[in-house]
């Protein structure tokens, strides 16, 4: 069982979360891991590097001069890949579907637990008590970050009713905001710390922040 501490937004801890770390996978599965960030990673590739190949390249297939009788060494077209101004011998066209992986449904979101337990177990989870706002204000953000001990990249996850809190984050250097439903294991491995409010963290741990489908189908 993990014991999260709960700190306030002067960084001093006001209560505990206990974890069971069976529902998270139970260790940390670093092959799993490994893979979920390697299949993200690749499909955000644009796959939009293009050169074109002797085809593509505009000009004529006129044979430059004669084959016999100049002197000079055989030549073709000018469109050749070892002439200047030439086609490529082999041209980059795939696309973005070229690029693209999946994971099963069960090994994503198993993915996506196992990474927060490997931040729990690394002590790299700010859990806040609440982190509502009445207003926008990054500047009341960026010292709460600083209170409760971030010093490096962080990820901020909170419910997508806290709008203000994500618009006090999102212009942080180093900050990253996602709603809490959206949390994934590249998101997570991409960021030191993650910072979360205590009711946000159990509805992810509980389920109940995904829609009814996903529940039913996990």
């Amino acid at each position: 069982m993990i014991e999260l501490p709960i700190l306030n937004s002067e960084g001093k801890q006001v209560d505990v979360l206990k974890i069971d770390e069976a529902v998270l996978g139970g260790e940390i599965r670093h092959a799993l891991l490994k893979q979920a960030y390697v299949v993200t990673h690749g499909n955000q590739r644009q796959g939009s590097a293009r050169t074109k190949s002797r085809g593509s390249v505009e000009g004529s297939t006129r044979k430059l001069y004669k084959q016999k009788g100049t002197g000079n060494a055989r030549v073709g077209a000018s469109r050749v890949p070892n002439r200047k101004g030439g086609g490529v011998t082999f041209a980059k066209t795939r696309t973005r579907e070229d690029f693209r992986t999946d994971l099963t449904k069960k090994m994503r979101r198993l993915a996506n637990r196992n990474a927060l337990l490997a931040k729990l177990v690394d002590n790299e989870v700010k859990c806040i008590d609440t982190l509502s706002y009445g207003e926008p204000n990054t500047k009341n953000f960026a010292g709460l970050l600083k209170k409760v001990g971030v010093d490096r990249t962080c990820l901020v996850a909170v419910a997508p009713a806290n709008r203000n809190a994500m618009l006090s984050a999102r212009n942080i250097e180093g900050v990253g905001v996602r709603r809490i439903e959206q949390l994934s294991a590249f998101d997570l491995l991409n960021h030191r710390y993650l910072v979360v409010d205590k009711a946000s963290l159990a509805s992810f741990i509980d389920g109940s922040c995904f829609p009814a489908v996903e529940k039913k189908d996990a």
